[in-house]
C-alpha cells in the first residue's frame, strides 16, 4: 500500500470515527428526551393505562458499521397507518428491495408502544431471504415478560430490522391499539420520522403519481462576475453586448438596453475565454467537475456561436487535466488555430484546429503557473505566454513548439509577468508584478523600452485600443492609465477601494471602457474620471438570502461581510453595508422595516431597510448563525445556531427592539433550517443529523405531542425534512447534498438547492419519495439558498463557492396549455420530432428522460415500480407468535454483530 492509499485510509477511518461520535452524541441526547417524555407521561395517565396525550414516534439516531466511502441506500422509505381496527395495522413499504452499495448494514426501528399493564406485546417479524432466518420469538416466565414490556414501553428496546428485502418485513400482532400515521425515512441509516397530517391519512397513497410541475424556470439574470481569480475574460461584440463569464454561465450583458442572454452549455466552473477574429465565435474553457453519480466531468473548451448560442465545437475532451486556465484564438489565418493551457502539474501548451476538433502540437509550458497564452497578431505560428517568472515565445513547425525565453538581461526581472498585448507594429507589451512596463521588439525576445513603475504595484491588465494608445490597470494603487504612442502618462482615474483592483480592460465605444474588478465588479469608464458601476457581486461564499414581503427586492449576505440589498428591476444593489463579521443569513421583518443579519460569530444585527443604519446587535453564542427569522405576525425572532440552539426573541417597535423569551434546547447537532407556523405559535426545526423537532414560540419548549402540531399550517416551508417535502430527497442522499428549500407562496411550486449545483422544481406538496423535477443548471459549486418572490414571478438562487446570484423567471409550461398540447401530441402521431413525444415514448417503455434545450434544462421523469402491499396478517392463519424476552434478544443481536464483524473481514464491494 502506497502513501496515497495510505493517506486515503486513515482519512475513510478519521470520517467514520466522526460519524461514530456524532451517533453517540445523537444517541445520548435521545434517550435523554426520551427518560424525561416519560416521566413526563407518567404524571398524565388516563385510567386504564393509556397516555392523555397522543404518543410521538421518536426518530432515534440509528448506527452503522463503517463503510467506505458513502453508504447508498435506495428507496429508504417506511410508512406506518393507522390501523382501521384493533386487530390489524397496515406496514407498507415503498419499494420491495433496496441496495446497498457496499455491504448490508443494520438499521433500528423504534416503535413506541403504550404503557399498559394489559397491553399485548408485538415485535417485527423478519424473513431474511438470504438465509431464510425467523427470528422467532420464545416464551420466558413472567418476570422477564415484565422486563421486556418495562424496556419497551420506555421506547429504549431496540427492534432488528434488516433492510435486506423490505417486502419480507411483517407484523404479527395480538392487539393493536390506535397509533398516528407517520412516514419514515432513512438518511445515512439514521430514521427520520415525518407525521402524516391528518387530511391527508386516509387519502395518502404510496401509488400515487406525483406531476411534474406545470411551470418551469427561465434563467433571466445572472448577478456578479468572476474577477477575482481570472484574467482576459471581458470583451465588447458588434451586437453592443459585453461579454463575461461567472460560475458555469457565460454571459452577454447589452448595457444599453439592460438585457442578457446566457450561453448554458457548460457544467462547472468557465475559467477562461476568448473571441474569434471574426467577432461572432467565442470560446470558453471550464475546470473539471463531479456528476451526481460520482463520474468525473472532464474539462474542455467549447466554441460557440454568439448569436445563436448554439455549441460548434467541444475540444479537449479527455485530454485536459484539472481544467482550462487559458485559451486564445488565432489572428493572422482567419482564427483557424486554437490554443489551450491547463491545469496540470506541467501546464501543458496545446494547439488545435478547432474547426476539425484535431490537436496539431502540445508542449510543456511550465512548472509553475500560466496567467496568459495569446497568438501574435500578424504570425499564426508564434504564441506567446507569460507567468510566474516567465515569458516564452513558442513558434510551432509542424507538430512541434520551439521555445525561447524571453531576456530581461539588465532590467529588473519581476517574479510575475502578469499580462501581454500587442501594439499595432507587432511589439509585445508586457504587464508584470513590480509594476513596469516592458515592450518587447517584434520578432525578437529582447526589450526594447520599458516604463518603470507605471504602477504602484501589480498590473493585472494591458488594452491596446484602436487608436493605437494603450490603457493599463493597476492592482495595488486601482488605477487605470492611459498612454500615448510613445509610451507617455496621459491621463489616469482611481477605482474606488469598494471595487477592488482592476483586473481586466476592455475596450468599448469611442472614449468609453470596460473594467472589470478583482472584487467582481464591472464598471463603466470614461476619462478623466467617469467610472459607473454596471455589475456587482460578491466576493466569497454566499449562503445568506432573504425576500421582501412586499416589494421586488431581495437581500444576500456573504462570508466578504458585505450586505446587499438588491432590486430584481435595475439588478443593481440599492445599498451595500460592510459588517463586522462575515455574514451567513438574513431575514426580513413582515413589515419590511428593518432585516435581520447572521454571522459566523454568534453576532446577529438588525438594519434599518431604508437607511441601512444600524438598529440593534446581539450575540448568542460563539458559533455560526445558520438562520434568522421573523414570525408571521412579527411579534417574534428566531435564532437558530450551530451551538444546537434555537434563541427566541419578544420583537416589538415594529422590529426595533428585542428581548429573549425563550431558547429551545434539544437538537444533539447544529441547527440547520426553521419554520413558523402561520399563526405564529410554533416552530419547526431540522438539525444536522437529520432530526425534526417541534417548539413552542412563547417559551421555547419541546412540543413532544404530535397531535399539537400535526395538522399546523406553515408559515413557510424551508425545512429539507418534512412529510410535505421529503419527495426531494433523491436516491442514495446522504443527508447533506440538499442545502435549502422554499415553497411558492401559492402553495403549488418547492424548489431545492443541491450540493451539485442544480436548482430543481416540484410541485408541491412534494410527499412522495423520488418525485419528478425540473432541473436547472448554472451554478458551478453547490447551491446554497433559493427563495421565491413575494409574488412568485421571480426566483433566486445563490451559489456557494461561486458566489453567483441567479435570477430566474417563472412561466408556464406546454403541458399546462391544452392547445399547445394538442398541436404537438398531433405532431407526434404524424412522427415530427417532438420533446413531449419522447417523454410520452421512454415512460411507456420506464426509462429515465432527458430532454436538452440549449437553455441547459432538464426534465426528469421517474418511473415508480408499482408498489406491492402486505395483505393483513391473521394471527390465527399463522404460526404461533410468542413474545421474546430481554435476555433472548440480546444474544440474537449479539449473534448479529458477530455476524457483521465476519463481513467486515471481506473486501468491500465496489
Amino acid at each position: 500500500m502506497d502513501m496515497e492509499d495510505r493517506v486515503s485510509h486513515l482519512e475513510q477511518k478519521l470520517q467514520l470515527q466522526e460519524d461514530e461520535i456524532q451517533l453517540l452524541k445523537s444517541a445520548l441526547a435521545d434517550a435523554l428526551r426520551r427518560l424525561g417524555y416519560c416521566e413526563e407521561q407518567s404524571l398524565g395517565m388516563q385510567p386504564g393505562g393509556v397516555h392523555a396525550a397522543g404518543r410521538r414516534p421518536l426518530a432515534t439516531k440509528a448506527s452503522a458499521p463503517p463503510t467506505k466511502g458513502r453508504t447508498k441506500v435506495l428507496n429508504p422509505f417506511l410508512v406506518i397507518k393507522p390501523p382501521s381496527s384493533p386487530s390489524s395495522l397496515h406496514f407498507y413499504n415503498l419499494c420491495c428491495s433496496f441496495s446497498i452499495n457496499i455491504h448490508p448494514f443494520f438499521s433500528f426501528l423504534y416503535l413506541p408502544l403504550p404503557s399498559s399493564s394489559t397491553v399485548s406485546f408485538y415485535f417485527l417479524f423478519s424473513f431474511s431471504f438470504s438465509s431464510f432466518t425467523i427470528l422467532s420469538l420464545i416464551p420466558v416466565c413472567r418476570h422477564l415478560l415484565v422486563l421486556s414490556l418495562i424496556l419497551c414501553s420506555l421506547n429504549i428496546f431496540p427492534v432488528p430490522f434488516f433492510p435486506l428485502n423490505l417486502s419480507s418485513l411483517l407484523f404479527f400482532p395480538l392487539s393493536v391499539p390506535p397509533e398516528d400515521g407517520y412516514v419514515r425515512m432513512f438518511l445515512r441509516g439514521r430514521p427520520v420520522t415525518m407525521h402524516i397530517p391528518d387530511q391527508q391519512r386516509e387519502s395518502f397513497s404510496l401509488d400515487q403519481k406525483v406531476a411534474l410541475p406545470d411551470r418551469k424556470l427561465k434563467l433571466q439574470w445572472v448577478y456578479g462576475y468572476r474577477g477575482r481569480d481570472c484574467r482576459s475574460n471581458l470583451y465588447l461584440l458588434p451586437t453592443g453586448e459585453i461579454v463575461y463569464f461567472n460560475a458555469s454561465v457565460v454571459v452577454l450583458y447589452n448595457t444599453e438596453e439592460q438585457q442578457q442572454r446566457h450561453y448554458l452549455g457548460h457544467n462547472d466552473d468557465v475559467k477562461c475565454l476568448s473571441v474569434h477574429p471574426d467577432m461572432v465565435t467565442i470560446a470558453t474553457g471550464q475546470v473539471a467537475g463531479n456528476s451526481k453519480d460520482g463520474k468525473l466531468l472532464a474539462p474542455h473548451v467549447r466554441v460557440w456561436d454568439s448569436v445563436s448560442l448554439n455549441t460548434l465545437h467541444v475540444i479537449g475532451m479527455g485530454v485536459f487535466d484539472r481544467a482550462v486556465t487559458c485559451v486564445a484564438f488565432s489572428k493572422s489565418n482567419g482564427g483557424t488555430y486554437l490554443c489551450a493551457v491547463d491545469d496540470a502539474n506541467d501546464h501543458i501548451l496545446s494547439v488545435w484546429n478547432w474547426q476539425k476538433e484535431k490537436q496539431l502540437a502540445d508542449v510543456k509550458c511550465s512548472n509553475d503557473s500560466v496567467l496568459a497564452a495569446v497568438f501574435h497578431p500578424m504570425d499564426a505560428n508564434l504564441v506567446v505566454t507569460c507567468g510566474k517568472s516567465h515569458l516564452n515565445f513558442w513558434t510551432m513547425e509542424g507538430n512541434t513548439l520551439t521555445k525561447r525565453q524571453g531576456l530581461f538581461e539588465k532590467h529588473e526581472k519581476p517574479k510575475y509577468v502578469l499580462c501581454v498585448a500587442f501594439a499595432e507594429n507587432g511589439d509585445a507589451i508586457t504587464g508584470d508584478s513590480s509594476g513596469n512596463i516592458y515592450v518587447w521588439a517584434k520578432g525578437g525576445n529582447r526589450i526594447s523600452h520599458q516604463v518603470s513603475g507605471a504602477h504602484e504595484g501589480g498590473i493585472f491588465s494591458v488594452c491596446v485600443l484602436k487608436d493605437g494608445t494603450m490603457v493599463s490597470g493597476g492592482g495595488k494603487d486601482r488605477k487605470v492609465v492611459l498612454w500615448g504612442h510613445d509610451y507617455r502618462k496621459q491621463a489616469e482615474m482611481e477605482v474606488r477601494e469598494s471595487f477592488g483592483p482592476v483586473r481586466a480592460l476592455a475596450e468599448g465605444k469611442p472614449g468609453e471602457l470596460f473594467v472589470g474588478t478583482t472584487k467582481n465588479a464591472i464598471i463603466r469608464a470614461a476619462f478623466p474620471d467617469t467610472l459607473t458601476p454596471i455589475v456587482q457581486g460578491h466576493t466569497d461564499e454566499l449562503w445568506g438570502l432573504d425576500i421582501h414581503p412586499s416589494m421586488e427586492q431581495f437581500v444576500t449576505c456573504s462570508q466578504d461581510r458585505q450586505v446587499h440589498l438588491w432590486d430584481t428591476n435595475s439588478h443593481q444593489p440599492l445599498w451595500s453595508k460592510t459588517i463586522e463579521d462575515p455574514g451567513r443569513c438574513a431575514g426580513f421583518h413582515p413589515s419590511g422595516a428593518v432585516l435581520a443579519v447572521g454571522t459566523m460569530t454568534g453576532r446577529w444585527l438588525v438594519l434599518d431597510t431604508d437607511t441601512r443604519d444600524l438598529v440593534s446587535m446581539h450575540t448568542d453564542g460563539n458559533e455560526i448563525i445558520s438562520n434568522i427569522k421573523y414570525s408571521p405576525d412579527g411579534n417574534f425572532l428566531a435564532v437558530a445556531s450551530h451551538d444546537n440552539f434555537v434563541y427566541i426573541y419578544a420583537v416589538t417597535e415594529n422590529g426595533r427592539k428585542y428581548s429573549r423569551v425563550g431558547k429551545c434546547t434539544g437538537h444533539s447537532s447544529f441547527v440547520t433550517h426553521l419554520d413558523w407556523s402561520a399563526d405564529s405559535q410554533y416552530l419547526v426545526t431540522n438539525s444536522g443529523d437529520y432530526e425534526i423537532l417541534f417548539w413552542e414560540a412563547s417559551s421555547g419548549k419541546h412540543v413532544t405531542n404530535m397531535d399539537t402540531v400535526r395538522n399546523l399550517e406553515w408559515a413557510t416551508s424551508t425545512c429539507t425534512l418534512g412529510f410535505n417535502t421529503f419527495g426531494i430527497w433523491p436516491d442514495g442522499a446522504d443527508g447533506t447534498d440538499i442545502n435549502a428549500v422554499c415553497r411558492s407562496h401559492d402553495g403549488s411550486l418547492l424548489t431545492s438547492a443541491d450540493d451539485f449545483g442544480k436548482v430543481h422544481l416540484f410541485s408541491f406538496p412534494c410527499s412522495q419519495p423520488r418525485a419528478p423535477s425540473h432541473e436547472y443548471g448554472g451554478h458551478s459549486s453547490h447551491v446554497t439558498n433559493v427563495a421565491f418572490l413575494h409574488d412568485d414571478s421571480l426566483l433566486i438562487s445563490t451559489g456557494g463557492k461561486d458566489t453567483s446570484i441567479l435570477q430566474w423567471v417563472s412561466g408556464t409550461s406546454i403541458l399546462s396549455n391544452p392547445c399547445h398540447l394538442f398541436t404537438v401530441l398531433s405532431s407526434c402521431q404524424q412522427g415530427a420530432v417532438s420533446p413531449l413525444c419522447l417523454l410520452k415514448i421512454k415512460n411507456k417503455t420506464h426509462t429515465h428522460t432527458h430532454t436538452h434545450t440549449h437553455t441547459h434544462t432538464h426534465t426528469h421523469t421517474h418511473t415508480h415500480t408499482q408498489l406491492d402491499r402486505p395483505t393483513d396478517v391473521k394471527p390465527d392463519a399463522m404460526m404461533s407468535i410468542i413474545v421474546i424476552n430481554g435476555i433472548l434478544f440480546r444474544v440474537l443481536l449479539f449473534v448479529i454483530e458477530c455476524r457483521e464483524n465476519e463481513k467486515k473481514m471481506l473486501p468491500c464491494r465496489k
